[in-house]
């Protein structure tokens, strides 16, 4: 019998973030009796998928929260855990931000190839940002591959002089599951005691500063003096949201704005939207970018995403530092009608995760002599 191979993957929290359901729709399709997955995050407590990871027949470890004065305990955490577990073959670093620490380490410790992964072409402001730029300045030197979701990643992460180490690999997803579907459409709506007059705007992401909610609010302000029908759905969760839910009371528009929280069935909450917006500070490649594409909506990004993302003609991109008014007005002008799947655009354009997933695969079985 051939030998299963074990791939880590090392990300911050196993919860309903971007990085993670793009690794979990990766599992659920890759051949499993051939790979399996197994996971460690920076933290305590049960993530979101774990109970999904040991169904599937992976794995759960922890490791602590590298707070830059724990960083030779952190290490002694990392070397215990590969002295621990030699039958990881392969560990694949979508927390890059340490990475440069825990991927040598993997490779002296337990001789496994390893991978770097950039999903972020952007840091976060202030000290923490200028650390993670810090410890990133010789990822490219301290892995075998380096991997990214867009060419604007890549070159935040690795520079661009080391473009030609850097493999893509898409954001991709299971696009049949986000094809349009008018009564999934019609049953949500209802529960969500939305009308067929309300004209919804959609958002998924956690509450975090990068995703821009405060901005979303202020979009939803400015379309409500042309139009009292619009909603604003917005799908996650994070350590914002308090804070949003406030400055909507503030903005008086909160009866029109639906915090839906984290969901499973993600795909279903597409169906709700009429209008898709992403006006983040900065992404790898936004998956939920590709979704919406998917599932028929138009919408408007932030212009500091990557073009990448363009993959259908329903989606286009707007400066942030414009009034939100501009933002209402473009997104009440739009013809939303005839709505309509594009899954064999998204999927030529590279992003079905069945494809990816045999890619991926075969990358992996290379990678170890398979």
């Amino acid at each position: 019998m051939e030998k299963t191979i074990r791939v880590l993957h090392v990300v911050g929290r196993l919860n309903m973030g971007g990085a993670e359901s793009r690794i979990m729709d990766l599992y659920r399709n890759i051949d499993r009796d051939k790979i399996q997955f197994d996971f460690v995050q920076h933290m305590s407590d049960e993530g979101k998928y774990q109970a999904e990871v040991e169904e599937l027949g992976g794995y759960v470890y922890h490791v602590p929260r590298f707070r830059v004065y724990n960083y030779f305990s952190y290490k002694r955490s990392w070397k215990r855990f590969f002295r621990e577990h030699p039958e990881i073959d392969i560990v694949h670093g979508h927390m890059t931000s340490t990475a440069a620490i825990y991927l040598p380490i993997a490779k002296a410790c337990a001789g496994a190839y390893t991978i770097a992964h950039a999903r972020s072409a952007g840091v976060d402001k202030g000290i923490k940002g200028r650390i993670t730029k810090f410890l990133r300045r010789n990822l490219s030197k301290s892995c075998d591959q380096c991997f990214t979701c867009s060419r604007l990643a890549g070159e935040a992460v690795f520079g661009r002089e080391n473009a030609n180490r850097v493999i893509t690999i898409p954001n991709a997803i299971d696009v049949e599951k986000f094809a349009y579907n008018a009564a999934v459409r019609a049953a949500l709506r209802e529960k969500l005691g939305l009308g067929d007059r309300d004209f919804v705007i959609g958002h998924v992401g956690r509450f975090d500063t990068v995703k821009n909610h405060a901005y979303m609010l202020e979009i939803l302000a400015a379309c409500l003096k042309k139009n009292a029908s619009v909603k604003l759905l917005l799908v996650g969760d994070g350590s914002l949201r308090g804070e949003m839910e406030q400055k909507a009371k503030h903005l008086g528009i909160a009866e029109s704005v639906i915090f839906a929280g984290n969901r499973k069935n993600i795909y279903d909450y597409y169906q709700a939207f009429d209008f898709f917006i992403l006006p983040s500070f900065y992404e790898g490649l936004p998956g939920t970018a590709i979704e919406a594409q998917v599932s028929g909506l138009h919408g408007i990004l932030s212009d500091r995403i990557t073009t990448e993302a363009l993959v259908t003609d329903l989606m286009r991109m707007k400066s942030i530092d414009l009034p939100p008014e501009e933002w209402a007005d473009e997104i009440l002008a739009a013809d939303t009608d005839n709505r309509a799947s594009k899954v064999p655009e998204v999927r030529a354009a590279g992003f079905d995760v069945k494809e990816q997933a045999k890619r991926l695969s075969d990358f992996y079985m290379k990678a170890v002599g398979e």
